[in-house]
């Protein structure tokens, strides 16, 4: 399978400046599940780092006392007793909004003077698009001794309160302030990559490019940076050690790191005019598709990026679309809540007209009927190519705030039947597949290990399974939960339709505000990304 047809090629990626490569190949990516499982796995890599080691990391927000494990150690206490030991830790946080927005400004200022009085060096940077964030959530762990101990971790999972849950989804007891229909302790569902092989390096590049920027911190917040020089916080990143080699190959994974960084003045010197190639590896992945797009998202909104969805499914009458997003917006009240509801709404229908029997959209429930909030960011596109990462399926995403993805190509094809069920000769390759099938297994409550797995590989015959089993479980609910409840964690997502006088106000809030369009002038006015 040539990689190209399913990959960007350096001209597509449109960023020579980036030292970022093409692709990378001989990598093994795992994923994992669930905030508990990544918090386990990440306590055991770093707490094996020695002196001379090294880790990086970005995050959108992190909470020093967010417990990693039910009996720590914390963040703040993990990092720092690596920078203690001699480890060389260094981070990128973004600023945040104010905490009376409903953000992180001094949990991620705590995080940063925690690990740095340690040792380490934790940044605040608000180099970013007015309104924007830095969204990308990644950990890099280098052992320049012992290359082939490299490991990175990106994805969907913050370091912070409320990601600490598992496949029971009875939430963290650390939680976030969210929506009161999730409870005081809110189900969380998503999704982390942990890779190995050529591509650390390659994230560790995407690291260093951040890190060297030459930009000032809080180029675009002039009362934070005199809030930072009265409290004398560091606002100069000191060198990093020399780039190891790249790890050796271990794997049978091709992974294309994808980002988003938005248009801004001053310019990222590793990304002049910004880089949009979140957006542009989809748009690739999703015209390719010909039986089966699956989604996990926390949003799914934007008319741009539901538009690419539709214009696949009219142009492929055997594809099938399916969903998986938030009951409710993790956001109530009278002002923050129609412009969460209205994007989803509007996206949800034009690929809905589009395929009216071809589009289905789900949400999760744990199994005592709470609602769980889907934060995870993955697609899978034809058992073929699969991404997880920070990003999600909307224009700020694709536009605006720093974003970053892996996705993955197998060379090992599924040896399940059908072993092509797109029909381009491609086959099915073991990680897609797997990863969708990891996925419904929790959300249908089947055998864990793959016993169950005969009526989802096929996608005709797995689209009748899914809808067949979230349709019994509404009905269970419509007909007074009377006898067993059905198996499964799925159930019809329906969307509160707004009436026209809130949307009148809703729809351009939500365009200005809550999905702002990142992208240069000449991209906009010529509708690419």
């Amino acid at each position: 399978m040539p990689l190209q047809d399913w990959f960007l090629t350096a001209q597509e990626r449109a960023n020579p400046v980036s030292g970022l490569p093409v692709w990378t190949v001989g990598n093994l990516a795992e994923p994992l599940i669930h905030g508990a499982a990544y918090f386990d796995r990440l306590v055991d890599e770093v707490e094996a780092l020695r002196a001379g080691d090294h880790l990086f990391f970005t995050d959108w927000r992190g909470d020093p006392d967010q417990r990693m494990r039910p009996d720590g150690p914390t963040v703040a206490q993990l990092f720092a007793q690596a920078a203690q030991r001699g480890v060389v830790v260094k981070g990128l946080i973004w600023r945040s909004h104010l905490d009376v927005l409903a953000y992180s400004e001094a949990e991620n200022r705590d995080l940063s003077e925690t690990i740095s009085a340690a040792g380490g060096e934790v940044l605040l940077d608000q180099r970013v698009r007015r309104g924007g964030s830095h969204h990308q959530k990644l950990v890099v762990l280098r052992h320049p001794s012992a290359p082939e101990r490299d490991i990175a971790f990106a994805g969907g999972i913050d370091l912070c309160h409320s990601r600490r849950d598992d496949a029971m989804h009875h939430g963290d007891p650390q939680p976030v302030q969210m929506s009161p229909r999730y409870g005081p302790t809110p189900p969380w569902h998503d999704v982390q990559l942990a890779v190995r092989g050529p591509v650390v390096g390659a994230l560790d590049t995407l690291f260093r490019e951040r890190w060297t920027d030459p930009m000032p911190l809080d180029s675009e917040n002039p009362m934070a940076y005199l809030r930072d020089r009265l409290r004398g916080a560091d606002l100069r990143p000191d060198p990093l050690p020399e780039q190891p080699a790249d790890p050796p190959s271990c794997g049978p994974h091709q992974i294309q790191v994808l980002r988003t960084y938005p248009a801004v003045r001053p310019r990222y010197s590793f990304a002049p005019d910004g880089e949009r190639t979140v957006a542009r590896g989809y748009t690739k992945a999703v015209r390719r598709a010909r039986r089966l797009i699956y989604l996990e998202d926390q949003y799914l909104w934007s008319t741009e990026v539901a538009e690419l969805f539709a214009d696949a499914l009219r142009d492929n009458p055997e594809l099938h679309l399916i969903a998986v997003v938030p009951r409710h917006p993790d956001v109530d009240g009278r002002l923050a809540l129609p412009p969460n509801m209205v994007g989803r709404e509007q996206a949800l229908s034009l690929c809905e007209r589009a395929a009216p029997d071809r589009v289905h959209v789900f949400d999760v429930e744990n199994h005592a009927g709470n609602p769980v909030y889907v934060h995870a960011k993955v697609c899978v596109v034809d058992d073929v190519w699969a991404s997880v990462g920070s990003d999600n399926f909307n224009r700020r995403s694709w536009t605006h705030d720093s974003e970053l993805s892996c996705a993955v190509l197998d060379d090992s094809r599924d040896p399940r039947e059908p072993t092509d069920p797109a029909g381009q000769g491609d086959g099915a390759r073991t990680f897609a597949r797997e990863l969708r099938l990891r996925l419904w297994r929790e959300h249908l409550d089947r055998d864990p290990h793959g016993a169950d797995d005969a009526d989802l590989l096929d996608p005709a015959d797995a689209v009748a399974a899914v809808t067949a089993a979230a349709d019994a479980l509404q009905e269970w609910y419509d007909g007074g939960q009377v006898g067993e409840r059905p198996p499964g964690r799925l159930r019809p997502h329906r969307p509160e339709r707004l009436p026209w006088y809130t949307r009148s106000w809703a729809l351009p809030v939500y365009r200005l505000v809550y999905d702002p369009d990142g992208r240069p002038l000449r991209a906009r006015l010529s509708g690419t990304w």
